[in-house]
């Protein structure tokens, strides 16, 4: 489950985030649009949960207490879905007042957000080696973000750069929020052990999201501007509206990742594999837009690299610990 979750999650990120420069490139502009497209995937998780739906009662994981009531946990999806779309839509305002290299480098900065917010909300330990990795990936995303070439920001005003530094700044703490109250939402309301758990979790969290986008689409009037940007779109009608399409499929394939990394393992995790991935889309940038790969980025993609190992280090010693204890346990029953 976890490396299933890790494939999803890197492979969704870095798909979406190729896509969506794709789309900029040719032509796109629309932020209300972007931040719909984050979450309107959603329909084809309906095809995971039928895969992976319970095949009889008796399959169903044990909870350890009374279910919550259905009014409670919609309450949680409707209050989670709606911080969803904020974020989403901060994220999108962020990457069109900032320069990428600006926009990147405060992006790193959810990997702190999260740390501290697992400590207070998740009682995440703090050991020396996820310490150690949470420095590494940090910086590592952080010379990404310094080495990257920025557009020129001539034509943004002083103002909006500002609101774009605190907009971004502001979606990546929310986004670091997001995580640890979805893990606190999963070991202390749902309290269940399957992965239909994590499916519901993000398709009615998403369905929240992608109505509350859809109606900023249209109150901000952006939706009259779509039919004259798919007759500018570069490469084509037919390719703008696969461009979009496949953003939503790779953005929610990626939010599987996330919200099953959560439950497998932790909000702190999850975070750091999202972080991982920022190095390896040069990789693939290199290969679809014959974009320049330095020496600041190898060495950024090798920093990240150890990273990850420090923290799957530590997995392994607490994983190896408490097959130490399981043990013990036994034997003295």
């Amino acid at each position: 489950m976890v490396v299933l979750n890790m494939f999803f999650l890197v492979a969704g990120q870095t798909s979406a985030t190729l896509l969506g420069r794709f789309y900029y490139n040719e032509g796109g502009n629309s932020k209300w649009l972007s931040t719909f497209v984050q979450t309107a995937g959603f329909p084809v998780l309906f095809i995971a949960q039928f895969l992976f739906r319970p095949k009889s009662p008796s399959t169903q994981a044990t909870t350890s207490g009374p279910e919550a009531s259905i009014t409670k946990i919609t309450l949680i999806y409707i209050a989670l879905g709606l911080i969803i779309a904020a974020d989403d839509l901060m994220y999108s305002y962020g990457l069109l007042y900032l320069p990428v290299s600006t926009y990147s480098l405060i992006c790193a900065s959810q990997l702190a957000f999260n740390a501290v917010l697992s400590y207070f909300l998740n009682a995440q330990k703090f050991t020396p080696l996820i310490f150690n990795s949470v420095l590494l990936l940090t910086f590592s995303a952080s010379l990404l973000g310094v080495d990257e070439d920025s557009p020129s920001s001539s034509d943004i005003s002083q103002g909006n750069h500002v609101l774009g530094f605190v907009l971004t700044l502001g979606a990546s703490a929310t986004y670091s929020l997001i995580l640890s109250l979805m893990q606190v939402t999963f070991e202390k309301v749902i309290k269940r052990e399957t992965f239909s758990v994590v499916l519901n979790m993000q398709i009615y969290t998403a369905v929240v999201a992608t109505l509350a986008s859809l109606v900023g689409l249209f109150a901000s009037g952006e939706w009259k501007t779509l039919e004259g940007e798919m007759h500018m779109f570069s490469p084509g009608k037919v390719s703008y509206v696969m461009t979009v399409l496949w953003t939503a499929i790779s953005w929610q394939i990626a939010s599987v990742g996330v919200v099953g990394l959560i439950f497998v393992v932790s909000s702190l995790f999850s975070n750091v594999i999202s972080t991982l991935a920022l190095p390896i889309i040069p990789v693939f940038a290199v290969i679809f837009f014959h974009d320049k790969m330095d020496g600041i980025k190898i060495i950024a993609m090798l920093i990240a690299i150890w990273g990850f190992i420090s923290y799957g280090y530590q997995l392994y010693v607490d994983d190896k610990k408490s097959r130490k204890t399981s043990s013990s346990v036994e034997e003295n029953s």
